[in-house]
């Protein structure tokens, strides 16, 4: 008989719905996006779901659209430390992921943050290290200014390196003390490291922390992108959520794992996915058309074609047709977001055919077209099409991003994890203490590729 393959353990992690456009922040349900009680309550749900890590996102800079702040954002961005250090200590398994940029931000300062974040959580901190070529953002930073496209990635891969270089200075044995003489053992050599961005000499302030370095959570998609990830990632935040398309880059990535001496096990690929549940699939459906609308308004739906036509749409009809128009080069007309089209013309004319073959308007074709992944149906459904993902290599699991502050994750909590340890592909108790421990990752050691988890 051939051999069984054994089955796959499904990932989570929790996003906190906060400033995306996903979030529905005009339902009745919807709750603050800064009060303390908002992250906790996100937190000890996903704690109490057995979750790997609650995945924080941060903005550098308030985002404007037509020269107006954009409508999720005039709530406020609370510092990422300054929260996931405060959630360390009303959880205690949980993993506390933060998104913090490698362009804007220095090595030492980094390394201090995180190792800190990793001591007083006990093992639990996650860095998702992002880049920042937008010089709408550089202007908040004393530089200023923005970093070309193929300069963001050097920087990236030295920021990290530096930071290792700092976390690695400390030997396993450095807190010895000698307390007769009342004086500790030498912590530390002395770091240096230089580099095209960087020329660090000093000595690092923190012993080594539980995990050895944070998880490291990379989220670009460029080729660049995937060869930072072989090389230094544990999880990818990954876009490519559909069954196919994540299988293709699910092999394309672990197939680059080699090549720096690491097994496929040793990076897991987390796409971001909604979930929308119902007793029945109608009621289901149901639910999740209405979701879209509330998420996609007639507002919102100008907004996202104007990002694409580069002009002033506020006199179009959000249920009409698209504009006879052609757009215009006009990157300006929605600073701060990444969503720019790289060929406006070519995304006009291919939403012109979709519109026109499928008889949508201006706001049910942005509806088509900015949907994620998400999971419809009844628990068991969402439960089993989620398994089918994992076993089938398209992804490892999955960063659920619910589309309420901060209430959204409850029901999945409550009726689909259940179904997934039915299934036999999620745990039902945490058996480590480490978010390494969760996800089944190295525990780096002293410089070295260190030995994995059990």
């Amino acid at each position: 008989m051939p051999e069984q393959r054994l089955r796959k353990q499904v990932h989570l992690a929790a996003h906190f719905p906060g400033v995306n456009h996903h979030t529905v922040w005009t339902d009745p349900g919807s709750g603050s996006q800064i009060d303390f009680d908002s992250f906790v309550h996100l937190a000890r749900t996903a704690e109490r779901g057995l979750f790997d890590f609650f995945f924080l996102a941060e903005g550098l800079r308030l985002r404007e659209h037509r020269g107006r702040i954009h409508d999720l954002d005039v709530v406020g961005r609370p510092d990422t430390f300054t929260v996931l250090n405060a959630l360390a200590a009303v959880t205690t398994h949980l993993g506390l992921a933060g998104t913090i940029n490698t362009t804007y931000n220095e090595p030492f300062e980094l390394a201090r943050q995180f190792a800190s974040l990793d001591h007083l959580s006990g093992g639990r901190a996650a860095w998702n290290a992002v880049t920042s070529s937008d010089a709408f953002t550089g202007e908040n930073f004393r530089r200023g200014g923005y970093l070309e496209h193929a300069k963001r990635y050097t920087r990236a891969n030295e920021v990290v390196e530096a930071t290792r270089a700092l976390w690695d200075s400390w030997s396993a044995d450095a807190l010895l003390v000698d307390r007769e003489r009342g004086v500790f053992a030498r912590p530390a050599p002395e770091v240096r490291f230089s580099s095209e961005q960087f020329d660090i000499r000093g000595e690092f302030v923190l012993p080594r922390s539980p995990q050895g370095y944070p998880v490291q959570i990379q989220a670009g998609d460029s080729d660049d992108g995937r060869e930072f990830a072989a090389a230094k990632a544990d999880v990818i935040f990954s876009a490519h959520g559909e069954l196919e398309d994540g299988q293709r880059f699910y092999t394309d990535v672990k197939d680059r794992l080699a090549k720096y001496g690491r097994a496929r096990d040793d990076l897991k690929i987390l796409p971001a996915a909604g979930f929308v549940l119902g007793d029945t699939a109608e009621e289901a459906a149901e639910n999740a058309r209405r979701i879209r609308r509330q998420q996609v308004s007639p507002q919102t739906a100008i907004a996202f074609l104007e990002q694409v036509w580069g002009r002033d749409l506020s006199a179009y009809d959000p249920d009409g047709p698209l504009p006879e128009i052609d757009p215009v080069d006009n990157a300006d007309i929605t600073r701060g977001r990444v969503r720019h089209a790289k060929d406006p013309r070519a995304v006009a004319d291919a939403w012109r055919a979709r519109a026109e073959a499928e008889r949508l308007s201006i706001r049910d074709l942005i509806i088509e077209t900015t949907a994620r992944q998400q999971f419809v149906g009844t628990p068991r459904e969402v439960a089993v099409a989620i398994d089918h993902y994992v076993q089938s290599d398209a992804a490892d699991g999955f960063v659920l991003v619910p589309h309420l502050t901060p209430t959204g994750l409850d029901e999945f909590v409550e009726r689909v994890i259940p179904e997934l340890q039915e299934l036999g592909s999620f745990r039902t108790e945490y058996t480590g203490p480490t978010l390494r421990d969760h996800l089944g990752l190295r525990h780096p050691q002293h410089g070295t590729e260190g030995v994995r988890a059990s």
